[in-house]
């Protein structure tokens, strides 16, 4: 049991933040930019008073057909939102 934390502790100290301002209407084309990088575990996006607005957690193989809802709810908040930050974890390998 004590290694399973010791694993978990390790790979949260792995994990590296990237954030990226952008106009509402440039949000789906950075995420979309963002997520065909690649190593990206978490996706948070933020107003420009810093409260999050959405998560969204990354795995491998989640591409395609499975990421359209999600890019739909983060393309109704760009419609909304004049200024955002985007808040990448990567895990570095």
């Amino acid at each position: 049991m004590t290694e399973d934390v010791e694993e978990e502790v390790q790979a949260e100290e792995e994990a590296q933040t990237e954030e990226h301002k952008v106009k509402g209407e440039g949000l789906i084309a950075k995420i979309k930019e963002l997520i065909h990088e690649g190593n990206i575990t978490r996706i948070i996006i933020k107003n420009d008073e810093g409260r999050t607005l959405i998560e969204i957690p990354l795995t491998i193989g989640v591409v395609g057909i499975a990421l359209a809802p999600v890019l739909a709810a983060v393309g109704a908040i760009g419609a909304l939102a004049a200024d955002l930050t985007i808040v990448v974890e990567k895990v570095d390998n």
